[in-house]
This record gives structure tokens, sequence and C-alpha cells, in this order.
């Protein structure tokens, strides 16, 4: 079962308000055009707090610092909350597939014939 995007905006969403505050999002729809700099005007301490938040709920496979440090500063200004939930959906996805793999039974080799006597 795959994480939807409506999915994981809602939990990101319930993240925020935790670290940001009711009041604050109350008046403002976090939506995937959602921007954290200009829209929400996150702070780098709360980026932290995001990052621990995510880090309990997905697991280490999803690294909002390794995924920043991928960025630019500009790019990291301009990041939307729509870029994090696709991120957290292709890492989850591959999270996934891999569990999935390694859970899959082995194909059983065929039995070696016996030798005659």
């Amino acid at each position: 079962m795959t994480t939807t995007a409506d999915t994981i905006l809602t939990e990101i969403t319930g993240m925020l308000v935790e670290i940001v505050g009711d009041e604050f999002l109350l008046s403002e729809e976090v939506t995937m055009r959602t921007t954290f700099n200009e829209d929400l005007a996150l702070e780098s301490i709360e980026f932290v707090a995001l990052a621990e938040l995510l880090h309990h709920r997905y697991g280490s496979d999803v690294d909002l610092m390794g995924f920043l440090a991928e960025k630019d500063m500009d790019a990291i200004l301009a990041m939307s909350v729509g870029e994090l939930v696709t991120h957290i959906g292709r890492v989850t996805h591959a999270s996934l597939a891999r569990a999935a793999s390694a859970s899959a039974p082995a194909i059983p080799a065929a039995p070696s014939p016996t030798p005659a006597g």
C-alpha cells in the first residue's frame, strides 16, 4: 500500500500546525503550492523540528536535511510543500518496494537427482 500525496499533505499539515501553532495555519490553508519560506515563514529551528517529526513518522529514509542539502539557497527559499510531499512519496514508495522484495519468498531450487546405487 503506497501513501498518497493527499495523505502525506494532510500529515505534513498536521506537523506544521504542531510546530507553528493552529492560529497561524488556520488563516492559511496549506496546499501543494504553499511555500515554506514566503507563505509559512518557517524559521530554521522550525525546519529542524519538522525534520524530527518527519523522521519519527516516516523513518530515517525521509531525511529532510539531506533533501535540503541537495538544493541551492534559491531552491530552498522557493521550496513548496508539494516538493516535500513528492519527495516523501518517492522515498516511501522505494522503501516499500525494497521491503516487499526482501520479504518475497525465495524460489526453491529444483531437487538434485539422487544417484542410483
